[in-house]
């Protein structure tokens, strides 16, 4: 398999970092420290202007890496649940891009599989099973 880009483990090493407890303790003792700094700068407006400043551009910088990774795993969600929908028999291959259609389109298939679930819920209801597969009951 090729490498990843640097770029790509980059944003991969910082979403995992920014989203462990470490990132969000040290994130923690900057705010505290800044704010128990607060009547030694008597509370300057150069003091909020670097908490203001630090989290602006951390934020900034954390949106496009975390974004990255999102895209990624997304990307690979779709492309696991593609293999799985081209790999059982009688499941509609025509479902395996859904993401390319309109949001039109969507609704309508999403209100197809609506109804489809309700006249599942209503089998259930009445003692049936959903999964028009024979239970399998163990004898005692």
């Amino acid at each position: 398999m090729k490498k990843k880009s640097l770029f790509n483990a980059l944003a991969e090493k910082a979403s995992l970092w920014s989203s462990s407890p470490g990132a969000f303790f040290l994130a923690l003792s900057v705010v505290v420290i800044w704010a128990v700094s607060g009547p030694l700068f008597h509370y300057s407006t150069m003091w909020q202007i670097i908490i203001n400043t630090g989290t602006n551009v951390a934020t900034f910088l954390l949106v496009f890496l975390i974004q990255n990774t999102q895209n990624r795993d997304t990307k690979a969600i779709h492309i696991k649940l593609a293999e799985l929908i081209r790999a059982t028999e009688g499941a509609h291959t025509a479902l395996l891009d859904l993401e390319k259609l309109t949001d039109e389109e969507l609704s309508a298939i999403c209100k197809k599989y609506s109804l489809i679930a309700e006249e599942c819920r209503e089998q259930l209801r009445s003692g049936e099973g959903d999964t028009h597969i024979p239970e399998i009951a163990l004898e005692s």
